[in-house]
């Protein structure tokens, strides 16, 4: 394992960017390794939701999207110069990554899913793409345990893994949510094969499903995986060419080569505060990311700037929102949990510390958390802004980790929350006091929600007035599902952090996924893709599973480019 060992591709990274990397050069016929810092593989991708945003996919035996209707809707969003020919790279080789995973085995499925700016030119509702449930145990009782493991928020009483639909049932309690929850208690203790194995249920669902799948046909192929491998720095010849990476496990150091390329993937650098501060206009606080703790630093992104690498786009995440609540049974020690849709519930509103709303509450996630960085520049008075709520809210959803009474009743919440991390008051007025908000400010957007919740119009931000806030809004509220009075007591509040799913900005790449230096030449040897490259997108969140869509778009075409260029190229 030490010494001067050559691969055709050295990948860094175990996140769906690096998986499809690897697993496409591996089909092009050349020898791979994939190192991975972490004690556990499948990256930041197998804790997400698992989704991919590609346009013009074509499954299901064809549909009216096309090139020209994506190009328009992204045309149309998009609100900073971007590469165009890196765009309309990801356009064109989306489609043919798709094709190309489904052929290698992975079930993919299309999910009803609007984009995030509907009603925009050429937008759909058929773009984001999942895999179905994977049964973890395929991967072998040796590995089934080491891929990283969903957040408590992705499974049922942090235990029993969800799929979106079972999800969806759950979160909303929708008609028959109870035996929902029943058959999918009692799957998990009825296979008592794999609880000898471990406590990890054996459904691989959303992100895990996605890796898992991917993970089996790289293993099938062959592929070396070592973990707990830190990339430590790039190797380069006198001629600038990168040539292979210099390693440390266990803090012992050693050299890999690369004969054809070294593929970046290992993410972007939401846990290193001095990138954040360096990037940011707001820098927000590392702790606040809903990404796996103190994994994204951006080591790799430091590494090739040592080499002359330029970035790009680095002044935003991809936005969330997020709360953060103690560890169950271990209070010391904190858990990040997002709230990317309880922020547009009925019976609730969502202030900055002047007591006012400043944006659309049930818009997309990403657009929140934009919309908290405008705010916060122009008034000095968001990050943290706040989620208040009534009694009606309370007992139907959560608010970020705070389930709500059919799971979490008022008894059972720590007693250590209350006036901390979730505010509780019998009025308003007592409320604004204890979370230090202006009564009358909040009293009158309180006043003008209820308002708005009789006629169904939000004449301020257009709240619950567009197919995407409805789809994750409540039927039983009319006539607009995100608008309910808030008039029940008890009222609470809990805070609201700009939390992010990694970084929007990273190395500057061209169309092939080649990594540019700062004269916009490409690093020879040099590839990255995912959160460690800049997003085609620029400053937007085109839809659901607009990271991985890309992430695995562009690890497909470097491994193509790698392969062309060594002569290994096959269909």
């Amino acid at each position: 394992m030490q010494g001067n060992e050559t691969f055709d591709v050295v990948v860094v990274g175990s996140g769906s960017a690096g998986a499809m990397a690897a697993l496409r050069a591996a089909d092009h016929g050349l020898k791979v390794l994939i190192i991975e810092k972490a004690h556990k593989f499948g990256g930041t991708s197998a804790t997400s939701g698992g989704v991919m945003w590609v346009p013009n996919h074509q499954l299901d035996g064809g549909n009216d999207d096309s090139r020209e209707k994506a190009l328009e809707y992204l045309d149309s969003i998009i609100g900073k110069p971007v590469n165009r020919e890196r765009l309309e790279a990801f356009v064109d080789e989306a489609p043919k990554m798709l094709n190309y995973l489904k052929g290698t085995g992975v079930e993919v499925a299309v999910a009803a899913w609007p984009d995030y700016y509907t009603g925009r030119p050429g937008s759909r509702d058929d773009r984001s793409i999942v895999v179905p449930t994977f049964d973890g145990r395929e991967l072998g009782d040796d590995r089934y345990a080491l891929m990283r493991e969903q957040y408590n928020r992705f499974k049922l009483f942090g235990r029993y893994a969800m799929d979106l639909t079972e999800t969806f049932a759950l979160m909303m309690q929708s008609k028959g949510w109870r035996g929902v929850a029943a058959k999918m208690i009692t799957r998990y203790w009825a296979d008592r094969s794999t609880r000898k194995v471990s406590h990890r249920d054996r459904r691989f669902t959303q992100g895990a499903a996605l890796m898992g799948s991917i993970y089996s046909q790289i293993f099938k192929r062959g592929v070396e995986l070592r973990m707990e491998t830190k990339l430590e720095e790039l190797k380069v010849d006198d001629a600038g060419r990168v040539t292979g990476v210099e390693v440390s496990k266990f803090g012992r150091r050693y050299v890999v080569n690369a004969t054809h390329g070294v593929v970046l993937s290992a993410g972007g650098f939401e846990w290193n505060q001095e990138l954040r501060d360096r990037f940011y206009p707001v820098p927000g606080l590392t702790r606040h990311s809903s990404t796996p703790e103190d994994a994204n630093r951006g080591e790799t992104l430091v590494a090739a700037e040592k080499v002359g690498a330029s970035t790009e786009h680095t002044e935003a995440g991809w936005w969330i929102p997020t709360m953060t609540l103690p560890m169950p049974k271990a209070s010391n020690f904190h858990e990040i949990h997002q709230a990317a849709f309880d922020v547009g519930r009925p019976w609730s509103v969502v202030v900055n510390r002047n007591g006012v709303r400043f944006v659309d509450e049930a818009c997309g996630y990403d657009q929140f958390g934009q919309a908290m960085v405008a705010d916060h520049l122009k008034t000095g008075a968001n990050m943290p802004c706040w989620l208040i709520f009534d009694a009606k809210f309370r007992k139907k959803f959560s608010a970020g980790g705070l389930m709500p009474t059919v799971h979490t009743p008022e008894k059972k919440v720590p007693e250590d929350w209350w006036g901390h991390y979730v505010f509780r008051a019998n009025t308003i007025e007592e409320l604004c006091r204890k979370v230090d908000l202006p009564y009358d400010a909040v009293k009158q957007t309180v006043a003008n929600i209820n308002e708005y919740s009789k006629t169904g119009v939000d004449p301020e931000f257009g709240r619950g007035m567009n197919a995407y806030d409805q789809m994750f809004g409540d039927p039983t509220a009319t006539p607009n599902p995100n608008l309910g009075p808030i008039d029940t007591a008890p009222f609470y509040a809990v805070p609201i952090n700009n939390g992010d799913l990694g970084t929007k900005g990273g190395l500057r790449c061209d169309a092939r996924a080649r990594v540019l230096d700062q004269e916009g030449n490409p690093v020879a040897g040099l590839y990255a893709a995912g959160n460690n490259s800049g997003t085609p997108f620029g400053d937007v969140y085109p839809g659901a599973g607009a990271t991985i869509g890309p992430a695995m778009t562009f690890g497909y075409v470097a491994a193509n480019d790698i392969a062309e260029r060594s002569g290994n190229q096959r269909a």
